[in-house]
């Protein structure tokens, strides 16, 4: 599931009458591309957003800034991550985020990025998935009941 991803607030002078008028317009909203986990048409797109946009925002946000044509936005707000702390009694729960699905014309059609490009670094991540699934079985087998004490104490 997503990671959580920290950005900062800006905090804006206080315009008093005389002062220069702040020109600079930094909005604290941000989008993140994801894919679906069931497949979509080609003209409808996953997002996650923050969590204060508006569906107003977000299609103005595509409009204005990127020109791409929105027909209708729908946005579910979905529950973070509950994971049991490594070692520990406690649960840690992830922060809730917004998922923007967003709908545009039929006859436009989305791709995805390829950001792998050349077959090499398919065939890497090829075969780290493999490690990491490899290395998260024999994880699973070994007895973990030493709470506190480091990892490289329990061999």
């Amino acid at each position: 599931m997503p990671t959580h991803i920290e950005y900062s607030m800006a905090n804006y002078p206080l315009y008093r009458q005389g002062n220069p008028q702040l020109r600079i317009f930094l909005p604290n909203f941000w989008m993140k591309l994801i894919r679906s986990e069931e497949p979509l048409p080609p003209y409808q797109v996953l997002f996650q957003t923050s969590i204060q946009m508006t569906q107003y925002d977000i299609k103005n946000y595509l409009e204005k800034i990127y020109k791409i044509p929105v027909v209708e936005v729908k946005t579910t707000i979905k529950m973070g991550e509950i994971k049991k702390c490594f070692g520990r009694q406690h649960l840690i729960k992830d922060d809730d985020y917004k998922e923007a699905l967003v709908t545009m014309p039929t006859d436009f059609k989305f791709e995805y990025p390829d950001f792998t490009g050349d077959k090499s670094a398919k065939e890497e991540m090829k075969s780290y998935k493999n490690f990491k699934e490899q290395h998260k079985v024999s994880k699973s087998n070994e007895k973990i009941d030493k709470s506190g004490v480091p990892t490289w104490f329990h061999y």
